[in-house]
């Protein structure tokens, strides 16, 4: 079942993790090992999660690495499907020989 209007994992990560507890982009990035300005191109939707972030999140974050993955995943369907036509695509008839 496809989610309507899925957040981007940076915004998720922003409004439940950094705004309530008060956390910069500079420290959470220091947390995950990596480039503020890596952080800040998801927070703002601009990259989204690899599964090397993925592992990075879930350890510093909490959640599975997985979760992390099925979001991106969600928002990029969510995303895909409200650009692309596939008018010109045909479902392949397969039958036993």
């Amino acid at each position: 079942m496809s989610m309507h209007n899925p957040p981007h994992p940076g915004e998720f990560i922003k409004a439940t993790y950094m705004d309530p507890y008060g956390l910069s982009c500079r420290y959470l990035a220091k947390q995950l090992d990596v480039a503020a300005s890596t952080l800040n191109r998801i927070l703002k939707g601009q990259s989204g999660i690899s599964p090397e972030m993925a592992l990075r999140l879930s350890k510093a974050l909490g959640r599975s690495p997985e979760s992390w993955l099925a979001m991106q995943q969600a928002y990029d369907l969510w995303i895909i499907r409200k650009e692309i036509r596939l008018d010109d695509v045909h479902k392949v008839e397969l039958s036993a020989l």
